[in-house]
């Protein structure tokens, strides 16, 4: 099993097996102490009791080796512990259990003991070789010491209790574990599926079918990715519908003032050189072209100075249109590929709008449209490339006065703030409607008006006030028309 579930499946089962490894030793270590603790207490408390006993009520009156049997009586009443008497020579004087007296008890417990300490013992019983713990008290006569009082008992109960539990306690930890482990699976589950949902969804796209779409089934990062990938499966549609608009749209474009050029074209070349009516008729496909012709007695083409002249003024017109399309597609494939470099220098902006209004102002004499430009007084100069800048705003002038009505008005101004300079173009025409114009600075974007055009206008103005460090900022209401503001800093 490769991949992420193996991953997240090996990292929760080693955290899960680490975790209750530790957290079951340290509970059966804790639960050993716990035993074994309470056994020294009780054990240490009845030696000590004995011990009181002794010193209080027999230490005067009595030699220690007089008194063994009224002690042992006393000591071993209460207790379930083997109780032995030893001297102050380690001799055992008397053992509840029945171990015949006079044998040397030499255990670190009872030395400790007898130099008038208590002591703790824990270890194997030499003669019946169980687990055993031993707690020995000083018998005092006195300052000094006489014996001491050594309470045994066996640690085999003790121990098979806390076998049990240990026991109780692995199996515990063992389902805690394969619980964690299944809990683990079905959490896996619930971030592979959603992954290999948008991993497939993916492959789809990549093939080319972006109407695929990635279901969000948490609210979590998983859920963001599926709405980022459907995110950009519909920016990818967006952009090849815009794509082949505008692959459409150039098509059209080139072909209409090609269609005009080449009419003219051929009707001048069949006026000149004596072409056939059948031959001319073949080509002349413009109908402003074809209504210009006369024919000659003999079915030639014959155009009078003034048709020649318009025909020529065609050609060249349509001639620029072409060149301003291709200058066009030439400039947006220098911003993509990043060759487009700035000539700054320092630019008057009032001289900038003079020589934009000098360009402009026939053609709003001729379309009927108010056109204004205005400056403010102390407008000092800016750092700019003055050509890319001058593209700019005759690009936008070139808009409003395409959108604007006769009797409508066009206006460029200039005004200073702080630390930067306003450029706005505004008219008066048809504005923008709300749903294109977060679009409208897209290349190739055209809006549902689908004008003439290439679709780069404001995307090529975008990104070379950009390039000056600038933005563009566009408002428009539709049916008032649109204002277009260029900020530029000083």
């Amino acid at each position: 099993m490769k991949g992420i579930k193996a991953r997240l499946l090996k990292s929760f089962v080693a955290v899960i097996l680490l975790t209750v490894i530790i957290f079951e030793f340290i509970l059966i270590i804790s639960i050993r102490q716990y035993y074994y603790g309470n056994v020294e207490e009780i054990l240490l408390k009845q030696a000590e009791v004995s011990a009181n006993f002794y010193r209080q009520y027999l230490a005067q009156d009595y030699i220690l080796q007089k008194s063994v049997d009224v002690l042992m009586e006393s000591f071993s009443a209460p207790t379930a512990a083997q109780v032995q008497i030893i001297d102050s020579d380690a001799r055992l004087l008397g053992d509840s259990s029945g171990v015949e007296a006079g044998e040397t008890i030499d255990f670190p417990d009872v030395t400790k003991a007898l130099s008038g300490l208590p002591a703790k013992w824990q270890g194997v019983e030499p003669r019946t070789g169980e687990p055993v713990m031993a707690v020995s008290y000083p018998l005092k006569s006195g300052d000094s010491v006489a014996g001491a009082v050594r309470f045994v008992t066996s640690l085999d109960g003790i121990n098979n209790v806390i076998v049990r539990v240990t026991f109780i306690l692995i199996l515990m930890g063992l389902t805690a574990v394969m619980i964690s482990i299944l809990a683990a699976i079905i959490l896996s589950q619930t971030i592979i599926r959603p992954v290999k949902e948008i991993t497939a969804v993916a492959e789809e796209m990549a093939r080319g079918k972006f109407t695929a779409r990635a279901a969000r089934r948490y609210n979590d990062e998983i859920g963001s990715l599926a709405d980022t990938l459907n995110f950009m499966a519909q920016e990818i549609m967006r952009q090849e519908k815009l794509k082949n608009e505008f692959i459409a749209s150039i098509s059209h474009e080139l072909r209409t003032p090609l269609t005009a050029i080449k009419g003219w074209a051929i009707t001048l070349l069949s006026s000149r050189a004596g072409i056939s009516t059948e031959y001319g008729k073949f080509f002349l496909k413009n109908k402003s072209v074809k209504d210009n012709i006369e024919l000659e007695p003999g079915g030639k083409a014959s155009l009078n100075s003034d048709e020649l002249l318009e025909g020529l003024e065609v050609i060249a017109k349509e001639s620029d249109r072409l060149s301003e399309l291709v200058e066009e597609l030439l400039d947006f494939s220098r911003l993509e590929a990043g060759r487009i470099k700035l000539n700054l220098d320092k630019v008057i902006i009032a001289d900038v709008l003079n020589y934009i209004k000098t360009q402009m102002i026939q053609r709003a004499r001729r379309q009927g449209i108010e056109f204004t430009v205005s400056t403010q007084d102390d407008l000092g100069p800016i750092t700019a490339d003055e050509n890319r800048l001058k593209q700019v705003l005759i690009n936008l002038l070139d808009n409003a006065f395409k959108y604007t009505l006769p009797g409508g008005k066009v206006g460029i101004s200039a005004i200073s703030g702080s630390d930067h300079v306003v450029i706005s173009v505004e008219d008066t025409g048809c504005g923008i409607s709300s749903e294109d114009l977060p679009y409208v600075t897209r290349k190739f974007y055209k809006g549902k008006g689908k004008q003439p055009g290439s679709g780069l206008g404001l995307a090529i103005c975008d990104e070379l006030i950009k390039l000056h460090g600038g933005r563009i900022e566009i408002k428009s209401v539709p049916g008032k028309g649109t204002r277009v503001d260029i900020i530029l800093k000083i």
